[in-house]
């Protein structure tokens, strides 16, 4: 540990790697509520949250077992799952009443058409205006997961084993993976249907 008299400690949530302060500072210092987007271990939520000096309040927020009421049967950390969780937590803000928010990835990595800027797509496409550059967000047939059903199609063909293998999570929800997108198509449509 650093010493002397000038070392001062960093706070706590960023000692253990939970919070960027200088991010977190300036997004806040912007007024506009979050679009916050976080992927845990195995599960996914998005929230659109704004700063008070009491804490955040949450005004909506979408969890990726929500997607299930939904008729969900896919894997809930994927792109596809990510895009529906931004839907949905975009469509339940534009009911409360907010139209814009900006971009909380948090400690996550700004990687070009990530699973995290799939759910800002998402919101995008619910209505939601969101500052962001075309050239981050995932383009549409990866967004439905049409990546996934050829990677399928190519591994059912190949090698059947490896395919029930991977896919086991798909095939016990009942869920053929190489249906995924149209599969995609009618949540998609359920959630726009129940939140008009």
């Amino acid at each position: 540990m650093a010493r002397g008299a000038r070392y001062r400690v960093p706070l706590k949530r960023r000692r253990e790697g939970k919070t960027n302060y200088y991010k977190r500072r300036k997004l806040i210092i912007s007024g506009k509520p979050r679009l916050v987007v976080r992927v845990l271990s195995r599960t996914a939520i998005v929230q659109i949250a704004k700063a008070t000096p009491k804490g955040d309040v949450v005004i909506a927020s979408a969890h990726s077992n929500e997607l299930k009421k939904y008729g969900w049967k896919g894997y809930r950390r994927n792109t596809p799952a990510l895009y529906l969780l931004g839907f949905l937590a975009a469509k339940k803000a534009l009911k409360q009443g907010v139209t814009e928010a900006i971009v909380d990835i948090g400690l996550h990595r700004p990687v070009k058409a990530s699973r995290v800027f799939a759910a800002v797509k998402g919101a995008l496409d619910a209505g939601l205006k969101i500052p962001v550059g075309d050239g981050v967000l995932p383009e549409d047939d990866r967004v439905r997961g049409e990546h996934i059903a050829n990677y399928a199609k190519m591994l059912k063909e190949s090698n059947p084993e490896l395919f029930k293998l991977r896919f086991s999570g798909y095939l016990s929800a009942g869920l053929d993976p190489e249906s995924l997108p149209e599969h995609f198509d009618s949540v998609k449509q359920k959630i726009e249907e129940a939140l008009q």
